[in-house]
C-alpha cells in the first residue's frame, strides 16, 4: 500500500498539468532563447456610451533571440515592423515611411515584449512586474504580471500558456492600458529554439524615410 502511494505521489508531481501559469512562464523563459510564430492581434477599445465596442484584427510574423532582441512584423492591414536590435527600438510605418527610434535601455522594461522576449530570466521580470498564477480559463494556463511601475501606460498583462508541453507552450497575450483598451495576440505555428542568423535584427531606415529620434 506504501509503495503504490509513493508511486501516485511521484506521479502527479511529473505531471505537467499540475503546473500553473507562474511555474509555465518560468519553465518558457528558461529554456526558449529564441522563437518565431505567426499571430493574430485583436485590439478592442472601450465602448463608448450608445455604442458597442469596435475592434480591429491585425496579422503578422513574431521572432525573437533572448535577450532584448526581438521583431514583429505587422502584415495586415498595414504593414508596419517593430524591431528591437539590442541597443535601440525601431518602429517603422511603411504607409508613411516614417521611423522612429528609442533607447532600448529605456523602452523595454515593464512591457509585454519584456515578459516574453527581452528578459533572461524570471529574477529580471520580477523587478519589474508583479507575477502571479491566474485560474486556467479557455484550455491555457495564465499569468498576470502588473507593473510594479505606475508611469507607464499599462495596466496589466495575461500570457497564456498551453499546458503539458515541454518547452514552450506560449499560446496568447493579453494587454490592457490604462485607457481600458484590450490588445489580444494569439500565437500559432510556433517554433522553439530555431537558428535565427544576427542579421534577422538589423533595421536599417528605409532610403527617404522620416526619422524621428526619441
Amino acid at each position: 500500500m506504501k509503495k503504490y502511494i509513493a508511486t501516485m505521489l511521484v506521479a502527479l508531481c511529473a505531471h505537467p498539468a499540475w503546473a500553473n501559469g507562474l511555474d509555465s512562464l518560468e519553465l518558457f523563459v528558461k529554456t526558449v532563447g529564441s522563437g518565431r510564430a505567426e499571430f493574430t492581434q485583436v485590439v478592442t477599445a472601450p465602448a463608448k456610451e450608445g455604442q458597442a465596442a469596435r475592434s480591429k484584427t491585425s496579422t503578422g510574423t513574431f521572432e525573437f533571440s533572448r535577450p532584448n532582441r526581438f521583431r514583429f512584423i505587422y502584415k495586415k492591414p498595414f504593414e508596419q515592423s517593430i524591431v528591437a536590435d539590442g541597443q535601440t527600438l525601431w518602429l517603422h510605418d511603411v504607409d508613411l515611411n516614417q521611423v522612429t527610434s528609442r533607447k532600448q535601455s529605456s523602452a523595454l522594461g515593464s512591457t509585454p515584449a519584456a515578459l516574453i522576449a527581452a528578459a533572461p530570466d524570471l529574477r529580471a521580470l520580477q523587478a519589474d512586474f508583479t507575477l502571479a498564477a491566474a485560474p486556467d480559463a479557455d484550455g491555457l494556463q495564465w499569468v498576470v504580471a502588473t507593473p510594479k511601475s505606475k508611469e507607464g501606460q499599462l495596466q496589466a498583462v495575461r500570457v497564456g500558456f498551453r499546458p503539458g508541453e515541454k518547452s514552450s507552450g506560449l499560446a496568447a497575450l493579453e494587454i490592457i492600458d490604462s485607457f481600458g483598451q484590450r490588445s489580444v495576440l494569439s500565437f500559432s505555428k510556433v517554433e522553439v529554439n530555431p537558428s535565427l542568423p544576427p542579421d534577422t535584427f538589423r533595421f536599417t531606415p528605409p532610403k527617404g524615410a522620416d526619422v524621428i529620434r526619441q
